[in-house]
């Protein structure tokens, strides 16, 4: 007899870090999908739940910033603080992914962390719902003194965020409650009544978005809109050196055409804009934040999702200014940039939100922590032209640029940022609209998902991204017809599909099968990976004449320890009529290495010429190409993922 299923796992899919209350499309619980511990994020998720929490945790306790919150609480706050005034938001972040992780999976051990941690942290909370460790205690300057740079607002939203992580994966106890109360706080301290400021870093906004949604509260999402709402009126006082678009509070929200400033502070605030968008109704508002993810993927977008071109206010660039070598693409932007095109999925079922953020989890997220989960890239570059030698095993590195991976920094916001990513993971791979159940994100597992009058359950087995074959087995199925979409990433030209009969050919976007499924049935999509030229805009000016090359949604690179003794990336030429061909899961290519005349005596004349200098071919080779995300897994290197091509 044929096994179908009738009843509902309701609260499998409770566990979910995004839940729009307007939207007719979820993502899954984090429950209703497990990940294969042999498969790519599998392995991820299982380095980050066995080194990464204790990691950070470790770093935390030893530079004292989890002491920060014992010192408030024991009136002993006269002395020095140690850690940035943003702190505080670490811990939040920490006990977020510790709460995902422990939803997800119900080990015991992160859920005692997290207790742990929240009874530091409630000790430290004032009577009236305020929390903060740098401000506002004997020997400290007053409450928000500092909108500009001090951050309490921003560490108040990831209190709130790691609320929600716990309110549902766990239910009200008392960390949920310290949260309701720093919320109610800040109503009253910033509603429409009271003083009309914002903060200087967004956050607070998506926090209390996602928490009036958890708690059905809506003057949470109203003080949301608010703030919203009054970016770009000018509140902030400039840093010096740089203007208001850094704390996007030069243009409201609504008329921005592209993100602009800082990359973390416009994503995030970005992402709430959609939150308010979606749960007022606001359709204009939602417009703007889709029409500025357009302009800013299109033309302020790196090849590997990376998003921040600039080093001196780690922000964005203009229209087509994204330099390799001087790439910022902090680690945090990345996993902003997701939670914007996250959201916007959810608002559209567009899945071009879901192909950039394929992009950004294998090529930023996937890149940053070392392979054990100890050590992280703050910064992303496409271009390493100086081996990392100054990375510390000991203390935190003051430098958060690219080049090694480092167990922490003294701005620590990225492993931490990738932890609560990571846990969560599974919450972004497949989503439910009505009847369908939609694959965005591919990795061997097994899914139980709720349709709300029955489960669809399958398995997944693939060896994606370096097999290109995707094959759903149907385990439970309703007693009714259901569809089941599956993801055609944009670049996959020549993808097949079969269900039940030949494999046909489908277009980019959705390979959709509608029918009543039985256990046993199986459906079949085959991308292609092989290796491919990739070639940027002319308009970007630092990379004209180059190529990158990519292995299905995988950017590859060159790295130095796979060249010739005595060559070096820089003398590195695709060869003429090359074509990249697999290896592993990278690439080959043939290349030539070159070398370039001297020229006249030293000096300024050596560096430039009367006459273009003829390159001088030395050999030719045929070089590896690695996944961006494994460079300096090997130790220190040089590294390009645009190589020179013959005109």
């Amino acid at each position: 007899m044929t096994h179908h299923d009738t009843h509902t796992s309701s609260d499998r899919t409770a566990a979910q870090p995004v839940v729009p209350r307007r939207s007719t499309r979820r993502g899954a619980g984090l429950k209703e999908l497990q990940l294969a511990g042999s498969g790519f994020w599998g392995r991820m998720q299982h380095a980050n739940a066995t080194a990464t929490f204790q990691h950070c945790l470790d770093w935390m306790e030893r530079l004292g910033w989890l002491a920060n919150f014992d010192r408030v609480a024991e009136d002993a706050t006269d002395g020095p603080r140690p850690g940035w005034q943003f702190s505080d938001s670490e811990v939040y972040k920490l006990m977020e992914a510790l709460a995902w992780e422990h939803g997800r999976t119900g080990d015991p051990a992160p859920g005692e962390l997290f207790e742990a941690l929240s009874a530091r942290v409630a000790a430290a909370q004032d009577e009236d719902g305020y929390l903060n460790t740098c401000f506002g205690h004997v020997g400290q300057a007053k409450r928000y003194s500092d909108l500009e740079e001090g951050h309490e607002l921003y560490c108040t939203g990831h209190l709130l965020q790691a609320a929600v992580a716990r309110l549902r994966t766990h239910g009200t106890d008392s960390f949920v409650e310290v949260a309701r109360r720093a919320a109610d706080h800040v109503c009253r301290e910033f509603g429409p009544d009271a003083r009309n400021a914002i903060c200087g870093h967004p956050e607070i906004e998506l926090g209390l978005a996602e928490f009036g949604r958890a708690l059905g509260e809506p003057r949470y999402v109203a003080q949301a809109q608010l703030f919203v709402e009054r970016r770009g009126d000018g509140l902030l006082t400039p840093i010096p050196l740089l203007s208001s678009a850094y704390f996007q509070d030069d243009v409201p929200v609504r008329e921005a055409d592209a993100w602009r400033g800082h990359a973390v502070r416009a994503l995030y605030l970005a992402a709430a804009a959609v939150d308010v968008a979606v749960d007022t109704g606001d359709d204009e508002l939602l417009d703007a934040v889709r029409r500025q993810w357009a302009r800013s993927v299109e033309r302020r977008t790196y090849v590997t999702g990376g998003m921040g071109s600039r080093h001196q206010d780690e922000g964005f660039g203009e229209d087509w200014e994204l330099p390799a070598d001087r790439a910022y693409c902090e680690t945090c932007a990345g996993v902003a940039s997701n939670m914007v095109s996250w959201r916007l999925f959810l608002a559209t079922g567009d899945p071009a939100y879901a192909d950039l953020m394929e992009r950004t989890f294998y090529n930023v997220l996937a890149t940053s922590p070392a392979e054990d989960g100890r050590a992280f890239f703050y910064a992303n570059p496409l271009q390493q032209r100086v081996p990392a030698s100054d990375v510390s095993a000991d203390t935190a590195n003051p430098r958060a640029e690219g080049g090694g991976r480092a167990p922490w920094f003294e701005v620590s916001c990225c492993p931490t940022n990738v932890a609560r990513s990571l846990a969560s993971w599974n919450g972004y791979a497949l989503s439910v609209s009505g009847d369908a159940v939609e694959l965005l994100q591919y990795a061997a597992g097994e899914a139980e998902v709720d349709l709300g009058n029955g489960v669809l359950g399958f398995r997944v087995e693939t060896g994606y991204p370096v097999d290109g074959a995707v094959v759903v087995t149907v385990t439970r199925a309703p007693r009714r017809p259901v569809r089941l979409r599956l993801r055609v990433p944009g670049w996959a030209d020549g993808a097949t599909v079969e269900d039940g009969g030949g494999a046909r050919p489908v277009a980019p976007g959705w390979a959709e099968v509608h029918r009543t499924f039985r256990p046993g049935d199986r459906v079949a999509l085959a991308l292609p990976v092989a290796p491919r030229f990739t070639w940027p805009d002319p308009r970007i000016d630092a990379v004209r004449g180059s190529v990158a090359v990519e292995r299905g949604p995988v950017v590859l690179c060159l790295e130095s320890v796979d060249l010739p003794d005595g060559a070096s990336v820089e003398d590195v030429r695709v060869a003429a009529g090359a074509l990249p061909r697999s290896s592993g899961d990278g690439a080959v290519v043939d290349a030539v290495l070159v070398r370039t005349p001297a020229a006249g005596p030293g000096g300024f004349g050596a560096t430039y010429r009367s006459a273009p200098p003829e390159l001088l071919p030395v050999r030719r080779v045929r070089l590896p190409l690695v996944p961006y995300h494994r460079w300096a897994q090997r130790g220190p290197s040089t590294m390009r993922v645009f190589l020179p091509f013959p005109s």
